[in-house]
């Protein structure tokens, strides 16, 4: 075999590795978008709910309006955090804010379950039970979503930060990791937040 079909044969060997790096890069950048859609489809579900959740409980807590409006500014400004963030999940920045949204919806909500408790009639309201256990539910979704999300930019993150795709990576449009979706209280965020009316 003459030593032109040798090169030729390693140039095509690499053409088709190259193209290997290029297609997994892609796959794991597609299933992380994915996940993040997940996310994004609990999240609004979360922020859907809420208004209801305030306003059951609005007949029951009229003096305590502060709390309602910390909620409802808390879930106001993780709502308008989202879009930003599915916009680009590797946005660094438009994760980090969001990651600080939903921390303070998950304090504002706790700040308001703490409310709640005082109220032993708006606890045993069927409209406040149905509202709570949805969201109890939502709120599981939202921590295994974000799971799965966390999961696949670690494995994009892994694969792209690697010998040799780190070599190729930024040439082919993926020179800058994922960013996982941190909350500023990742160990209270471990468990679903305990809703209980």
């Amino acid at each position: 075999m003459s030593t032109s079909w040798i090169i030729i044969i390693i140039a095509i060997a690499l053409f088709v590795y190259l193209i290997s790096i290029y297609n997994k890069l892609v796959r794991l950048k597609n299933q992380f978008e994915n996940a993040f859609a997940q996310i994004e489809v609990q999240l609004k579900r979360r922020y859907d709910l809420i208004p209801n959740l305030v306003e059951t409980a609005k007949a029951y807590l009229s003096h305590e309006r502060e709390t309602l409006e910390a909620v409802t500014q808390a879930r106001n400004q993780a709502a308008a955090a989202l879009p930003k963030a599915a916009q680009d999940p590797r946005n660094t920045a438009a994760m980090q804010e969001l990651g600080g949204a939903e921390t303070a919806l998950g304090s504002a909500l706790g700040r308001l379950n703490v409310v709640m408790e005082a109220y032993p009639e708006l606890k045993a309201n069927e409209n406040m039970m149905q509202v709570s256990e949805e969201l109890t539910t939502t709120e599981n979704r939202v921590a295994f979503a974000r799971q799965a999300f966390n999961d696949a930019v670690m494995s994009y993150n892994t694969y792209r930060q690697s010998f040799p795709p780190v070599v190729f990576a930024s040439f082919f449009g993926h020179g800058k990791d994922a960013t996982l979706l941190e909350f500023a209280d990742s160990a209270e965020i471990q468990a679903a937040p305990k809703v209980q009316f």
